[in-house]
């Protein structure tokens, strides 16, 4: 495909960001609209299994990602209440190893932050800040963006990468159903000085409960701990993840739970509440010369440690698309029936997550013993991770994708 082609991307996410590195590498023409005036990302930790690791390491972000993340040995399952302790697997060297490349986790603003750089380091001015999208036009293979009191911008192709409250999808496709789950996130990033050693081990635990449960990590070299859990509860709607919270509302969610899922709560500076909404996958993304990208297609509730790594592999995939077939209508072909089978088998994975981490088996510790022996056997782990880990974005066929099974 001719590099000449001219290609905007709606929002300069993680996602977005990683979609015009990798078709700048590949030389072609990309300007990236966001919203925001300045160019800083909300939330708090990532997890990057080596799926994910590989694309940025393709991309010549191996060094930098090295400087900000944190690489845990391990994952862990604990009980809510007793604190009795299952190895998960091992991560660390043995994820080097076995998948080439190391299951890292990092703090969100940290990866922006590497994208940013290197997109305009690859190509100095190409994104644009203060754009807030709200319409498009197609016409004679052209696609026309307008923007809220900027000039409107024309295309060969678009992607729309504008997370999970998408415009872009909203226009082209509907807003599409979105229920609420009855299930409410929190979250909040702790300074490893705030809390005692024995809370700030090395790795990955996840605590699973009746109705909830908790997962925290170190991230940022091991600076901070990312605490993030959810409850079963009614009363709270908005899909925000800036809506503030106070460390007692989120003590008496966890009515009940291990001293230590206290200890982490008591030491949030300022935790963080969100409603999580459910979406099904889409199973179109192309509409004319406009592809979605990331959340915008494939929102995912945040029970396997998939969304942004789906994103990583969109945007690898798209720009090999680009890369490898003649036409635009030929590589957005490609790209939606290369992904759309991938990310729904792993949107459908973090829902079935929901039941297995919450199920009302785990309320008793006579009976969670023998539930999380069978949910967490090792071939069971396997089915569940050993498919996503091994996917290689960087090689995988365009023409004859492998099969979701």
């Amino acid at each position: 495909m001719n590099t000449n082609l001219g290609t905007g991307i709606i929002g300069g996410g993680i996602g977005g960001l990683t979609a015009a590195l990798a078709l700048i590498r590949k030389g072609f023409e990309v300007t990236v609209f966001e919203q925001a005036s300045v160019l800083a990302e909300v939330g708090a930790g990532l997890q990057l299994s080596p799926n994910g690791v590989r694309v940025l390491c393709a991309l010549g972000l191996e060094q930098a990602l090295r400087e900000i993340c944190f690489e845990p040995e391990g994952k862990e399952i604990r009980l809510w209440n007793t604190g009795d302790t299952w190895k998960l697997f091992d991560l660390g060297v043995e994820s080097s190893a076995r998948y080439g490349f190391p299951y890292v986790t990092v703090h969100r603003n940290d990866l922006h932050q590497i994208l940013v750089k290197a997109v305009e380091a690859a190509s100095p001015g190409a994104i644009r800040l203060d754009h807030r999208f709200h319409q498009v036009e197609q016409d004679s293979g052209k696609v026309t963006l307008a923007f809220e009191g900027q000039p409107s911008a024309k295309f060969d192709v678009v992607i729309g990468a504008d997370g999970v409250h998408s415009k872009a999808r909203e226009l082209l496709f509907g807003a599409g159903p979105a229920k609420f789950t009855g299930i409410v996130a929190w979250r909040g990033v702790i300074p490893v000085e705030l809390l005692p050693e024995r809370l700030t081990r090395p790795i990955g635990t996840n605590w699973v409960g009746p109705g909830g449960h908790v997962i925290h990590y170190p991230i940022r070299r091991g600076e901070l701990i990312n605490f993030t859990s959810v409850i079963e509860r009614q009363d709270w709607t908005t899909e925000s993840w800036m809506s503030a919270g106070t460390n007692q509302e989120y003590h008496d969610d966890y009515p009940g739970w291990h001293e230590d899922v206290h200890a982490y709560i008591a030491a949030i500076p300022q935790p963080f509440k969100w409603a999580l909404i459910a979406r099904p996958p889409m199973q179109e993304w192309v509409n004319g010369r406009v592809a979605l990208l990331g959340d915008a297609c494939h929102p995912s509730l945040p029970f396997l440690a998939q969304g942004a790594v789906m994103a990583l592999e969109d945007a690898c995939i798209l720009a090999r698309a680009f890369e490898e077939f003649d036409t635009i209508d030929e590589a957005l072909d490609h790209y939606q029936k290369a992904r759309i089978p991938r990310t729904t088998r792993a949107v459908m994975g973090a829902y079935a997550n929901t039941e297995r981490f919450h199920n009302p088996t785990l309320a008793d510790p006579r009976n969670a013993q023998a539930y999380v022996d069978e949910q967490w056997a090792a071939d069971k782990v396997v089915e569940r991770y050993e498919w996503l880990f091994r996917y290689d974005a960087t090689s995988v066929s365009l023409t004859e994708p492998e099969a979701m099974v």
